[in-house]
């Protein structure tokens, strides 16, 4: 079974599909799954998500890990758990969901918008950091962050990220992101995600290259 760090090592940038059907999930997946996405999270406000969320666990198997976000409420870390999803996605931190995914083994990457916020998030077990809304937070402001944040949890910006502005947060210390509606959108089709993906995918790729040089 892929475990965080694999599959984090593997592509570290989370698929949002927020809106998504039970019915769509699987084509969406494969799309993803082909680009090299390895991270898929379907909000718990999305049209029956734990259906989704179950659809999902049982056709991507060993070759992803799939959960919940916008987790708001302890009880639904359950449900999640249950349909097979293993990632519990906040935007905010709440320590009783913490303290819940914690207890049952499972990757939990609270929202957090200042230094404060991302160390209690840190004791509460959180596996990575959702810096949440990133189009608030700039890459200096990243940057300021990550220079007193340890390197052990991960801090991915999630909000309005698109190929082109994934280099300014990375070369500030950024390790992934959260991709939502530059990457999926309800009703596109699933060719236009195959698309989206592989930009994303390019766009790491080339800075990592870059990086290295």
């Amino acid at each position: 079974m892929l475990n965080w760090q694999q599959a984090f090592d593997a592509c570290p940038l989370i698929a949002i599909l927020r809106g998504i059907k039970p019915q769509e999930v699987i084509p969406v997946a494969d799309a993803l799954l082909e680009a090299g996405f390895r991270l898929i999270e379907v909000p718990l406000n999305s049209p029956d998500p734990l259906e989704s969320i179950r659809r999902l666990a049982a056709h991507v198997g060993d070759d992803g890990l799939v959960g919940a976000g916008t987790v708001t409420a302890p009880d639904r870390v359950a449900d999640v758990e249950q349909a097979g999803g293993r990632l519990i996605i906040a935007p905010n931190l709440d320590p009783r969901i913490a303290s819940e995914a914690t207890v049952r083994g499972l990757i939990y990457g609270p929202g957090v918008g200042t230094v404060s916020e991302a160390f209690t998030a840190i004791e509460f077990g959180a596996d990575f950091l959702k810096l949440f809304p990133a189009e608030a937070i700039s890459p200096a402001a990243v940057k300021a962050m990550c220079a007193v944040l340890p390197e052990t949890t991960p801090l991915l910006p999630v909000g309005g990220i698109t190929p082109a502005t994934m280099a300014g947060y990375l070369e500030a210390g950024a390790r992934g992101f959260g991709l939502g509606g530059a990457l999926y959108q309800p009703g596109i089709a699933n060719t236009e995600v195959a698309r989206r993906a592989r930009a994303f995918i390019e766009a790491h790729a080339s800075w990592a290259a870059t990086a290295k040089q």
